[in-house]
């Protein structure tokens, strides 16, 4: 079913406003992260772990659910389909597990801040987690900055699936 015009601009405006500020949202979040863990400014730690805490619960899951929602929606309700070309196949699976992690880690996110908020944080406490809130959000701004490359280049490439709806067989074949 394809959308209406308005409809599916609409889609496509949310769609790239939750894509384009979760990208913006998990760079933010990268950098507090790494402030953490590199800094030796007990308040500034405290800070940055305290407010990747609030970051990632309310904005950057949010935003990740809402991009892959609406992406959802653009493949359904136009003509690239779900399930028709490569790169949007590549998006839903990338945008998956993104949010996937992003799940997975909100309970360490939040460790962390708590952690941080009843007693000063050494350079070595939570040195694992803390080291694995900087390297899973660059791995996930790195995967967002691929969806966003393959919503712009659109490379070619059409799945089998898409292929026999784009060529049906000719009449009496099947």
């Amino acid at each position: 079913m394809i959308m209406k015009p308005g409809i599916r601009k609409l889609a496509l405006i949310v769609h790239i406003v939750s894509s384009v500020g979760s990208l913006g949202a998990v760079a933010a979040f990268l950098a507090l992260a790494v402030a953490g863990l590199s800094s030796e400014n007990d308040r500034l730690v405290r800070s940055a772990y305290v407010a990747t805490d609030v970051l990632a619960r309310v904005v950057v899951v949010p935003l990740v659910l809402a991009s892959l929602l609406s992406g959802l929606v653009q493949s359904l309700g136009t003509k690239w389909g779900l399930f028709r070309h490569y790169w949007v196949l590549a998006k839903l699976l990338l945008t998956l597990l993104v949010a996937v992690v992003l799940l997975l880690q909100v309970k360490g996110i939040v460790y962390v801040a708590v952690e941080s908020l009843e007693s000063p944080v050494s350079n070595t406490d939570l040195l694992d987690l803390r080291r694995s809130l900087v390297v899973h959000a660059a791995g996930g701004l790195v995967v967002l900055l691929v969806t966003t490359a393959l919503s712009v280049c659109k490379p070619r490439g059409m799945t089998r699936y898409g292929w026999r709806r784009h060529h049906p067989p000719p009449a009496g074949r099947t």
